[in-house]
């Protein structure tokens, strides 16, 4: 029987994958647009680019691991593909919830990852996107004469909505720190898969009632440096659903309507063995480091799991920033010095020192 899974957690892109996920099948209760509403032209190439030009998050996802035993958060993660829904991650501080996403993207093949850091201030139009009417106005006042498209911007969540054959990742961070409201109102497009802008509605319909040469297409700056694309009509209504993942530290509590239109799973903290290859992973290029300083890193492993039973919080990161510094060829020499860095390094995360 052929593996169901697209996504394994473990860094490596699979052949064919992105052939696979274009012929996946929706539900029919999750299918949008058809595909002849597709234009993409060369926006993916684009995209494909942009991931070899930012080399700091494309090693982020090829570095991410998840341990073979968490099959929890790998099955979340595909279920969420064939059934085109959100994922709500949750977990402690470190545990890897951001870093799902690009590892995702990575694996996938699927561009550069949409990101969208959520406060108490974030609103659902941002996400969507950002009309400068002062812009606009200002030209206006100078008799300069320029297409609306130009004042509008699609935001991280505006632009993983576009119709395209492969589906965007979605990266929301933090959800739990938003405004009560916002988790609602992203309902509906999350339902719907599509959105309208309604300066271009407006301008679209206004076309059509004169008759007007002009068509009702707009061009539009994208969340994706240097890409535009062409909005017919002034609504997006996505293809493949994105991959959204939505990351939130337990702060608060999401109603039940919200948390039932997504796919729930929590990340586990990551063991000694899957600490290991967590390790191995972020230093690949420096093999002789494991060669000569293996045992310290073990130590050093030991060290970040110690103290469980004074729920001492650490984060992953913690630990790669201190076996970076404590196996350089320059490092802190005397017992005492090294030490000191290794406390304040793991210093636990609920500590108020």
């Amino acid at each position: 029987m052929a593996d169901w899974r697209f996504f394994h957690g473990n860094g490596k892109q699979l052949k064919g994958v992105e052939d696979k996920l274009k012929n996946l099948e929706p539900p029919p209760w999750r299918r949008f647009s058809k595909i002849e509403d597709i234009t993409e032209d060369r926006r993916w190439d684009r995209l494909k680019t942009l991931v070899e030009e930012n080399d700091r998050n494309r090693r982020r996802g090829e570095n991410f691991r998840i341990p073979p035993d968490a099959t929890n958060v790998i099955n979340a993660v595909n279920a969420a593909i064939y059934l085109r829904r959100p994922l709500l991650v949750t977990g402690k501080p470190g545990s890897g919830k951001t870093s799902l996403a690009y590892a995702i993207a990575h694996e996938l093949n699927l561009g550069p990852v949409l990101s969208w850091a959520i406060t108490a201030r974030s609103t659902l139009q941002e996400g969507l996107y950002r009309y400068d009417a002062i812009a606009r106005l200002q030209d206006v006042q100078q008799n300069e004469k320029q297409d609306i498209g130009k004042y509008i911007t699609l935001g991280a969540l505006g632009t993983a909505f576009l119709p395209s054959a492969l589906p965007r990742v979605l990266l929301i961070d933090e959800i739990d720190k938003s405004d009560i409201n916002l988790p609602n109102d992203l309902l509906n497009i999350f339902e719907e898969g599509e959105f309208p802008i309604p300066e271009l509605v407006r301008r679209a319909k206004s076309v059509e009632k004169n008759n007007s040469a002009s068509n009702n297409e707009f061009t539009v700056e994208t969340q994706d440096r240097d890409i535009e694309v062409v909005i017919k009509g002034g609504r997006i209504r996505c293809y493949s659903f994105p991959v959204i993942v939505m990351t939130s530290n337990g702060e608060r509590d999401f109603p039940p309507a919200f948390k039932r239109r997504c796919i729930r799973v929590k990340m586990p903290n990551p063991q000694e063995e899957a600490l290991k290859a967590i390790v191995k992973a972020h230093f690949q290029d420096e093999d002789k480091l494991f060669q000569d300083a293996e045992a310290k890193i073990d130590g050093l492993i030991k060290d970040f799991l110690s103290d469980k039973d004074k729920n001492t919080e650490r984060a992953t990161d913690q630990l790669l920033n201190t076996i970076y510094l404590l196996t350089r060829d320059v490092s802190p020499e005397s017992e005492a010095d090294e030490k000191s860095v290794k406390d304040i390094l793991l210093k636990s995360l609920t500590s108020n020192d």
